[in-house]
């Protein structure tokens, strides 16, 4: 067994994840994460494990602990924990956007009340592609998941865990190989099922380069990331959240002279008309999110999920 810990840049209050749905996958039960902590498997090298996280409920000193069930070593400790980093949000230091923000009219009162939150990822920008790809167009995302954990089992590596397994999120050199008739077969589409193979082939092939996705400039990413077959404009501004960094980007995206993707919810969150917005006056009603861009959005995100949860209260 291994066990060790890794500290987050303070402020930091990962329960408040527990109530972002889209943060967790088929397996995951966010009410009870509390009591089990939160487990997944992580990639460590060529292969993956099992690991199980712990947060010590500090949001001015966040610390988390790991443990994993295998024997790990230093080197593959060091791994996991820099997929740790990601997904959890360890080194984004959003002190400066608390100060830029605070008399932000929209903004300033959610990073109040949600003090501590720093959105979550998958362990890599691959997963995240996957799984937004199998969930674009659906409606019912628990029926997504499902879909995604189906393509996890089939391609993916079947990992021993409490008596049973969990599978690992597969490699592109396993998707790959996929028929995507096959991939039909669990749920996806046939034209989903040659997104995620074709994207893996390109990735295997180096046309594609996942790593400089993650570390590049955001716009530069954005429009690397709309060249993907099956990512259109409004799931490239849904991707650039999730590279675990602070900021992101949300071009314009005009279809019929109507606003869409990520660009236009912000603008309606500033009461004001999305569609006849121009460019100067966005900028200036996102000033205060100036390099915090993606970081900024999580907590109107939550609100936004809050606020549904509190009106579904109201009716039932």
């Amino acid at each position: 067994m291994s066990e060790w810990s890794l500290t987050s840049t303070p402020p930091h209050d990962w329960y408040l994840c527990l109530d972002v749905s889209s943060y967790f996958d088929f397996e995951h039960e966010p009410e009870h994460m509390f009591e089990t902590g939160f487990i997944r498997p992580v990639p460590i090298g060529d292969r993956d494990a099992v690991l199980t996280i712990r947060f010590n409920g500090d949001p001015e000193s966040p610390e988390f602990f790991i443990s994993c069930k295998e024997s790990l070593s230093q080197e593959e400790i060091e791994c996991a924990s820099q997929h740790l980093t990601k997904i959890l949000g360890l080194e984004m230091d959003l002190r400066k956007l608390y100060d830029r923000a605070a008399n932000d009219p929209v903004l300033g009162p959610k990073l109040s009340e949600y003090y501590g939150l720093k959105r979550m990822t998958r362990a890599t920008l691959f997963e995240d592609i996957q799984n937004r790809i199998v969930e674009m167009q659906m409606n019912h995302k628990p029926t997504a998941k499902k879909m995604m954990y189906r393509i996890r089992e089939q391609y993916g590596t079947l990992l021993d865990h409490d008596g049973g397994s969990l599978a690992a999120w597969p490699r592109p050199h396993e998707l790959m190989k996929a028929d995507p008739h096959n991939i039909r077969a669990l749920g996806p589409t046939l034209r989903k099922g040659q997104y995620l193979t074709g994207l893996a082939q390109d990735i295997v092939a180096g046309t594609t380069n996942i790593h400089w996705l993650t570390t590049c400039d955001p716009v530069t990413a954005y429009n690397t990331l709309v060249k993907i077959k099956g990512i259109g404009p409004t799931a490239a501004q849904d991707l650039i959240m999730m590279r675990g960094r602070t900021d992101a980007v949300f071009p314009s995206n005009k279809k019929k002279n109507q606003e869409k993707g990520l660009r236009r919810w912000i603008i309606w969150s500033y009461g004001e008309d999305p569609d006849a917005t121009t460019e100067d006056r966005f900028q200036e009603l996102t000033q205060a999110w100036k390099g915090y861009e993606s970081a900024a959005l999580e907590f109107l995100y939550l609100n936004y999920i809050m606020t549904e949860k509190e009106q579904r209260q109201k009716k039932s």
